[in-house]
């Protein structure tokens, strides 16, 4: 299924050997338009998160298969607090192609517009997530982002799996699209993808 490249990114296929997909993209920033979602959102501690969001992915797929729910984009999992020797506060979810008003368990939400440093990688997500950190800092880029009692609060910080989880079953091979919302405030001259 096609996605536009300024959205929504497109979903990678399972052909390429698995070697090749091992790595970390190059990061650039992009404007990103509001993208309507549904989510289970949850609380669990860091240690055994991707237990807790294989799970929850496999209850949403089938939550919106009984729904005859139509994905617009990739399944994520977004990043609400980050507190990596506490609770993690986060959501599986997926875009869809307008408000869906969801359930008492699946709730609706967006993806807000705004600008967004991002990158691709396959299997080394904490690697991949300290890059664009880093690149971000080097860049002289502020994240929306504010401090709170639970640890660190995003406006928007995700990862899309852009591999078709039907033709590509092993999580540790998926391509993987790394996104941050950056703050409203820019610098001029930041390095926009395409420069």
């Amino acid at each position: 299924m096609a996605r536009n490249a300024r959205n929504r990114p497109e979903v990678a296929h399972a052909e390429q050997d698995p070697q090749e997909r091992q790595y970390i993209g190059k990061p650039s920033i992009q404007h990103r338009s509001e993208q309507h979602s549904v989510g289970i959102r949850t609380v669990t501690p860091f240690k055994g998160m991707f237990a807790a969001v294989d799970q929850l992915l496999k209850e949403l797929r089938s939550w919106m298969k009984a729904q005859g729910a139509t994905d617009a984009g990739p399944f994520f999992l977004r990043l609400h607090v980050i507190d990596m020797d506490g609770p993690m506060d986060v959501e599986v979810g997926c875009v869809v192609p307008g408000p869906h008003p969801g359930d008492e368990r699946v709730r609706p939400g967006t993806l807000p517009a705004g600008q967004y440093a991002s990158l691709r990688y396959s299997r080394y997500a904490l690697r991949a997530n300290r890059a664009l950190l880093d690149w971000a800092k080097q860049q002289g880029l502020s994240w929306d982002r504010w401090d709170t009692p639970a640890g660190d609060g995003f406006c928007c910080r995700y990862e899309a799996y852009l591999t078709d989880y039907r033709l590509e079953p092993k999580k540790s091979v998926w391509e993987v699209e790394l996104a941050i919302k950056l703050a409203d405030d820019l610098p001029s001259g930041a390095p926009m993808a395409g420069d």
